[in-house]
């Protein structure tokens, strides 16, 4: 009992570097290269995007099926990290192609769009209405994967094409507003915006000590979606109305 504490004490030692580094590197990061007073903007859309009810939804699948399939502490971690790295790279690769589509439409029309798609957040929030996509496809996929390394990667990856559609609000605006700047400055962005997309995940996962807390602490989330699905539709409404300021200027 009292190694298990030793243990859990230093995982939360680790989980609170992790996310002062996160918070710390992208404020540091953001006011070196002259935009600091993009810092609330850059944190109010990434954290939007990342306590989205959708990511925690399909990371308890992925919990889930490794509980079944009965892995070890270890291989968690490993397989865990194996998962949020391929969503990490996946999500980066499909904020590129968005940025790229993004720059071709006016400013303007992406505060429409958050502004639109804030208020769609919020109804189905109020509805209890899930947004992610076909939920017995995306079990079977979990349940099927390899509990490798590779295994996880392949997942990470596939899964990621079913995050986009549920997050595409605040993912399409980020990527509207960073379009503008050179093609150097787009990428450190997008770097910086998906470490706190995937900051949840790793809190989930080395925050609890052990699968089945990690397990309980997602599904936690997941039951109140539909506060979170509002909180966030709400930010990006105020998100949408400060993108049309900036596009009238």
């Amino acid at each position: 009992m009292k190694l298990q504490k030793i243990a859990k004490t230093r995982e939360l030692k680790y989980l609170l570097l992790i996310i002062l580094l996160s918070f710390g590197v992208s404020a540091l990061a953001l006011s070196a290269i002259g935009m600091p007073d993009f810092i609330p903007q850059f944190f109010t859309l990434a954290m939007t995007d990342s306590v989205n009810p959708c990511t925690f939804a399909v990371y308890t699948l992925f919990l889930i099926a490794l509980s079944v399939k009965g892995v070890g502490k270890k291989r968690l971690y490993l397989v865990g990290l194996s998962f949020v790295g391929a969503v990490y790279i996946s999500y980066y690769t499909l904020g590129l192609g968005l940025t790229l589509v993004a720059g071709k439409i006016p400013l303007e029309w992406a505060g429409y769009f958050a502004i639109a798609f804030g208020i769609y957040t919020i109804a189905t929030g109020i509805a209890e209405r899930s947004r992610t996509g076909d939920k017995k496809a995306l079990r079977k996929k979990m349940f099927s994967a390899d509990t490798t390394v590779l295994g996880a990667l392949i997942l990470g990856i596939s899964v990621s094409t079913t995050l986009l559609p549920c997050s595409a609000g605040p993912y399409l605006v980020y990527a509207a507003v960073i379009a503008r700047s050179s093609m150097t400055l787009v990428f450190l962005l997008l770097a910086l915006y998906n470490i706190i997309f995937v900051l949840p995940l790793l809190v989930i996962l080395f925050a609890m000590g052990s699968l089945r807390d990690s397990k309980e602490f997602s599904r936690t989330m997941v039951r109140h979606s539909a506060e979170l699905s509002v909180v966030a539709g709400v930010l990006l409404v105020a998100i949408g109305l400060w993108v049309l300021s900036q596009a009238k200027v």
